[in-house]
């Protein structure tokens, strides 16, 4: 009895575990979608589910189509035709449409790289719209140290971008990259910020790019895309697409836009003054500063930049900055090696009052100055201005203003204390030096093997020296080194 009961108590356990069970596996009649197992939806059933727009996935993907909606019609396709050596060169690539409206010059114009149209006349470059009207530029304005160029065009209904602010974008935050790889137009790809202030990068030997403080994105960018936009998922330009970092030439998922924040204010500068004004303290910074040099300053670590040389009557000899000075800090901002500094220094408007704090002998002190203009200064301030006060170099036939160097000036130079010669403050453009490849704050130690101390010393070897070419030994100071070089030139 006991046993029958025990039986017919695990049958029904049995049975009940199958309902139960079948309820959860479908079975149960339903008529929700969502109820059904997607196996065993009919196509209907599977189109109606993916009909449905409450997906973020699609609300996404829509967003994004509407962002290329939005921003496509700004963006033109360039292409620029050149004449090198006898034969045609043809360059393409990208830009952007922007309206200004707060500088002199006022209007439409197309944003694009310099090395996009960068030896190209006028006329040969070539802008086309999005509706596939073409246009050529009627002025060009255009910045070597940022590879920025702009250009002035008129027609009816052009649509510009909008600005959008760099400085808040961050690193996952996603982008389009917008232009004409390969020359295919209207193209856009989409990513993320991969890194940001990108520095330090090897564009090439043609490249003379000061200001280096780029974006770094996943979105493919390709040749032709140079100059194009790269926007965020409001539409708002946040960079302009550059340069790409590749073994075969393609797009291996490195990608690099200059910030909005730079380009903005190099095209308010150019198309405001013609030029793009950049500040300037006085100091030449060492591009090799490494762990062992930081530790003989007593850093813990390579950081800030590392000051070689303070030039005279510039701002920071006036705030009594020094050689071997590391500077921390602008702003409150700490300074992460020289290109860092060179960029936050550069894009301060001139006049404006900094906060600097420095690194001197195991403790910070902090320095306040007033940047000068680089271009009106930096010419000045290296080439022309005696180093010691009260005391004017001599100028000498052969195109050079010379100045005996004492002890003082000698440390001061990086030099080191007992080191004799002739300090070289100038080295016309035309004097025969100048192409034998002497430097400013050279020092001239020994004319024809004889060792030379002052500028009579110095006109005496020449007219008696009977060796042609004529041989010079000069000392220099590179990244922090005192080196030996032999100078030659034909008298």
């Amino acid at each position: 009895m006991k046993r029958s009961t025990c039986i017919i108590a695990s049958i029904g356990c049995l049975l009940s575990g199958i309902i139960v069970g079948a309820s959860f596996n479908g079975w149960a009649p339903s008529n929700s979608l969502q109820a059904k197992s997607p196996i065993y939806l009919t196509a209907d059933e599977t189109y109606a589910k993916l009909s449905q727009t409450d997906s973020p996935i699609l609300q996404g993907s829509e967003r994004i189509a509407e962002v290329s909606r939005l921003t496509m019609p700004s963006v033109v396709h360039i292409q620029c035709v050149r004449h090198v050596s006898g034969r045609t060169v043809e360059e393409t690539g990208s830009g952007v449409i922007i309206r200004n409206d707060t500088t002199k010059a006022r209007g439409t114009f197309v944003v694009t790289n310099l090395h996009v149209i960068r030896g190209t006349p006028r006329n040969e470059i070539h802008i086309r719209l999005f509706d596939g009207r073409e246009l050529q530029p009627l002025q060009v304005w255009s910045d070597e140290r940022s590879d920025i160029a702009v250009m002035k065009v008129e027609a009816d209904n052009l649509q510009a971008a909008r600005w959008g602010n760099s400085e808040v974008l961050d690193i996952g935050h996603m982008v389009l990259a917008l232009g004409s790889p390969f020359g295919l137009s209207q193209s856009v790809t989409f990513g993320i910020v991969s890194a940001k202030s990108r520095r330090s990068l090897n564009l090439g030997k043609e490249s003379r790019i000061l200001n280096q403080n780029f974006l770094q994105t996943d979105a493919a960018i390709n040749p032709g895309n140079s100059g194009g936009p790269l926007v965020n998922l409001r539409g708002e330009i946040v960079g302009i697409n550059t340069a790409i970092a590749s073994s075969s030439g393609g797009n291996e998922g490195i990608g690099f836009s200059i910030p909005s924040s730079l380009v903005r204010r190099v095209v308010t500068h150019l198309l405001e003054y013609g030029q793009v004004r950049r500040a300037y303290i006085g100091v030449r910074l060492n591009e090799d500063f490494d762990i062992d040099v930081a530790r003989k300053l007593k850093l813990d670590r390579v950081r800030g930049a590392h000051v070689l040389i303070v030039y005279p009557n510039t701002p920071a000899s006036d705030a009594n900055l020094q050689r071997e000075d590391v500077i921390l800090s602008v702003d409150d901002v700490d300074v992460h090696d020289l290109n860092h500094l060179i960029n936050l220094i550069s894009l301060k408007e001139i006049g404006t009052s900094v906060n600097l704090v420095v690194f001197r002998e195991g403790k910070r002190v902090r320095a306040e100055l007033k940047v000068i203009d680089l271009d009106r200064s930096h010419r000045s301030a290296e080439m022309s201005t005696p180093v010691i006060p009260g005391k004017e170099p001599a100028k000498v036939d052969l195109g050079l203003s010379l100045q005996p160097l004492d002890d003082s000036l000698a440390d001061q130079l990086g030099y080191g204390t007992g080191t004799a010669g002739l300090l070289v403050l100038n080295v016309d453009a035309d004097s025969p030096l100048a192409a034998a490849d002497l430097q400013l704050y050279d020092v001239i130690e020994e004319v024809s093997r004889k060792s030379v101390d002052s500028v009579d010393a110095f006109q005496t070897a020449l007219q008696t020296s009977e060796s042609k070419p004529l041989l010079l030994k000069v000392r220099r100071q590179t990244n922090g080194k005192s080196t030996s070089h032999l100078v030659l030139m034909n008298p």
